[in-house]
Order: C-alpha cells, then sequence, then structure tokens
C-alpha cells in the first residue's frame, strides 16, 4: 500500500513538473541514452548479418528490459535512503515519461512561425513530422501539427500516465523505451522493415487500449472547452480506422471532428506520395488558431486522465483501507 500512496504522490508531482519545466534544453534526458543504446544495437546487429527479423526481437526485448532493469535499480538504491528520496525518484521519472509541455511548445511555435510566412512555418513543422515540408501549403502545415499534437497525446501523455498507475515509473520507462524504439526503428520502408517490426508491433500494443480511451477523452474535453464534443464522438466512431497504424486514427478523428476540420488525405515521404485515408470532414479550411485548439484538446485531455488515474488509485486505497 505504500507503493500506491508513493506512485500516486509521483504521478502527480510528475504531471506538475511536466507543466512547469516540459523538457529543459541540456537535461540528461533518459530518452537521450535509450535512443544511444538502440543506434549502438542496431548497427551491431545489422553488422552481424543473418535474419534481421530475428535481430528485431533481441533489439526491441533488450531495449525494454534494460530500461526497465536500470530504472528499478536506480529506484530500490533511493529506497536505501529512505521514502522521500525514493519519491523524488519517483516523481523525477514520471516526470522524464510525460511530454505533454514539449508537445504544447513545439505545436505553438508551427502557430507563431506560420503568423510570420508559410516558409517559417515548413522549417519549424519539420521539427515534429516525418513528411516531407517543402512544398506544405499554409492549410497543410496547420493540419500536420494538429495531427502530430493529436496523434501524440496518446503515446506522449495518456499511455504514460496509465503505465504509471498500472506499474510505476519502471513499467511507464519500458514503455518510453519501446516509444523510443518505434520512432527509430519502427518504419515500413526497406531499411528498417526488418530490424523494427517488432517494436512497431509493441508499441502498437501498448498503446492499442491507451488510444481508445485517449479519443473518448479529447472528446469530453471538446465538450468542457466549447468545441463541438457531438461532431467529435460522431467523427472518431465513423474514422477512427483510417489510418496505417491501429491506434493513431482515434485521437486525431476526435480532433477533426471536434474543430470541423479535415485531417489525413496524401502526404509525401522521401519524395514518395503516400496515399492516406481522409480523416473528418472538410466543414471549412484549417486556420493557425486551429492548433492553438487542439494544443488546449491536449492539456483538458491529459488533466482528465490525470483526475482518472488518482481517482483509481484513491479507491484502491480506500477499499484496502489504506486511506
Amino acid at each position: 500500500m505504500e507503493f500506491l500512496k508513493l506512485n500516486a504522490l509521483a504521478l502527480g508531482i510528475g504531471y506538475i513538473l511536466d507543466l512547469i519545466l516540459g523538457d529543459p534544453e541540456g537535461w540528461p534526458h533518459p530518452v537521450i541514452w535509450i535512443g544511444k543504446y538502440i543506434s549502438f544495437m542496431e548497427k551491431r546487429l545489422r553488422a552481424r548479418g543473418g535474419n534481421l527479423r530475428k535481430s528485431a526481437v533481441l533489439l526491441t526485448s533488450s531495449t525494454v528490459i534494460l530500461t526497465m532493469l536500470l530504472t528499478f535499480g536506480a529506484l530500490w538504491l533511493l529506497s536505501l535512503l529512505g521514502r522521500i528520496p525514493l519519491l523524488i525518484g519517483m516523481s523525477v521519472i514520471a516526470w522524464t515519461t510525460l511530454s505533454a509541455k514539449c508537445l504544447a511548445v513545439e505545436a505553438r511555435g508551427v502557430a507563431r512561425a506560420l503568423s510570420e510566412s508559410v516558409e517559417k512555418g515548413r522549417t519549424q513543422v519539420a521539427r515534429i513530422v516525418g513528411r516531407d515540408t517543402a512544398s506544405l501549403t499554409h492549410g497543410e502545415i496547420v493540419t500536420a501539427a494538429v495531427e502530430t499534437v493529436a496523434e501524440n497525446t496518446t503515446d506522449g501523455v495518456v499511455s504514460p500516465m496509465l503505465c504509471l498507475l498500472l506499474g510505476g515509473p519502471v513499467l511507464a520507462m519500458g514503455f518510453k523505451a519501446a516509444s523510443t524504439l518505434d520512432s527509430m526503428v519502427g518504419y515500413l520502408d526497406d531499411k528498417y522493415r526488418d530490424i523494427g517490426w517488432s517494436s512497431a508491433r509493441l508499441d502498437d500494443l501498448l498503446n492499442f487500449l491507451p488510444a481508445r480511451l485517449c479519443g473518448y477523452l479529447m472528446c469530453l474535453a471538446a465538450r468542457l472547452e466549447g468545441l463541438d464534443g457531438k461532431n467529435a464522438v460522431r467523427i472518431m466512431k465513423r474514422d477512427h480506422a483510417n489510418h496505417l497504424s491501429p491506434n493513431c486514427a482515434w485521437t486525431e478523428s476526435a480532433a477533426a471532428g471536434a474543430l470541423h476540420i479535415q485531417l489525413g488525405g496524401p502526404h509525401s515521404y522521401f519524395g514518395k506520395i503516400i496515399d492516406k485515408p481522409t480523416i473528418g470532414d472538410r466543414d471549412r479550411p484549417a486556420e493557425t488558431e486551429d492548433i492553438g485548439r487542439t494544443v488546449t484538446l491536449m492539456y483538458a485531455a491529459s488533466t482528465l486522465c490525470l483526475a482518472l488515474c488518482l481517482a483509481l488509485s484513491a479507491a484502491v486505497l480506500f477499499a484496502c483501507g489504506a486511506l
């Protein structure tokens, strides 16, 4: 029961730290070290040769397991120093697994750049999307930013929160490792298809339930924030499968419905046009302000998720007579 209390406190403190501090420049974020390990192992496995699909499993499992073991070891050492050092360590780790402010800062940076010129908007949005940005129109830059914020509300905020709730910092860091793997090697092109398949599948699995919960939280957030929550639900139910990923379109469709804009459609990646289904209805053209509205949706959905997690923790503690 003591762990549950500390874990709930750490989740709340970590969320507040993320809202205030985000990802400070120069901070030795754990993802940097996870990324270094992934790059090292990928090179070693490629150099070794053999069946890359089998090597992919080793890359995925070793990254996640090692990350979780190191996190557990660090917390165990802190526990020897007492309750307060352990709580501080848990809170700091919880903070590093959340990305709400980072998402907001990057998205608002796109909006500011776009208000100056389309060219500056293209340069700024290239920081947060994988598609080619050199020929994007004003509206396409807006929708690219909206899609990124909506999609990453799941894997950057809601999924880590649920992992923190269910397994504390150890599980949350394992999720962060899986997410980093997906962002580095989880692609469908010829270079990564074999070495990254297991990382991509693990990321899909871990985000499966959180994406659906996040979609409904976004719909509720839309209603609370004065947007069209009813249309958000309608579009989400209709278009949640309109994506190559089994998860991304849940939040993207909720955001599209709330804003009455259309997302998705053909995008260029490395000079190749990928024809994607559309999400939402083009009731009006996308405008710069839609980026800020999506950030608001992200913060509102994240706060709702935090409240849900803390309420569940309190309910368990109460049921066990520890509250």
